[in-house]
């Protein structure tokens, strides 16, 4: 259980509008996330345009954005975020024995060398938050500007939505 409320539908009439966004961007349905982020209505809009960005407006690949977050999910513990991505993850082509082994992607032969400079670019986002000039440069070399904007962004934000559903018990 959440260690805040979680907002419901029809609650709270002044969020009407802003639950009718959130679920038309997000498959319909209020996601425990959401109703919790709906305590503070404005952060709840911030998040929703922040995140709305990055997994529907973005040119990343989304096998990449996916393994990304998989990742993150992975290394904080959070396994609401893990559980929630898995299915897009699959959708974007990402096979399900590449996630199953992300836990010990080092060792495995599964992934490319492009999969391998995302998931050694997310492990020092993520654990260091420096990142080393040669991590830096094998991610490089397989994305542009824009690319790595929207890949840095991604890896980021999802550390935050992985410390959120963690401080706050978020589906724990």
């Amino acid at each position: 259980m959440a260690r805040v409320p979680l907002v419901k539908e029809g609650e709270r009439a002044e969020l009407d509008a802003l639950i009718g966004k959130i679920k038309a961007e997000r498959g319909g349905r209020l996601l425990d996330l959401y109703a919790v982020l709906l305590n503070s209505p404005p952060i709840a809009e911030g998040w929703l345009k922040l995140f709305t960005a990055i997994r529907q407006q973005s040119k990343l690949n989304g096998g990449m954005r996916e393994l990304a977050i998989l990742r993150v999910a992975l290394l904080n513990g959070a396994a609401y975020e893990y559980r929630a991505h898995v299915p897009f993850a699959l959708k974007e082509g990402l096979p399900q024995e590449k996630i199953d082994a992300l836990e010990g992607w080092r060792e495995s032969k599964l992934y490319s060398k492009r999969e391998r400079a995302v998931l050694a670019y997310t492990d020092a986002m993520t654990r260091d938050v420096e990142v080393s000039p040669e991590v830096f440069a094998a991610v490089r070399e397989f994305f542009g500007d824009a690319e790595l904007v929207e890949l840095t962004g991604t890896i980021a934000a999802y550390n935050m939505v992985s410390r959120f559903l963690v401080a706050l018990e978020v589906g724990a």
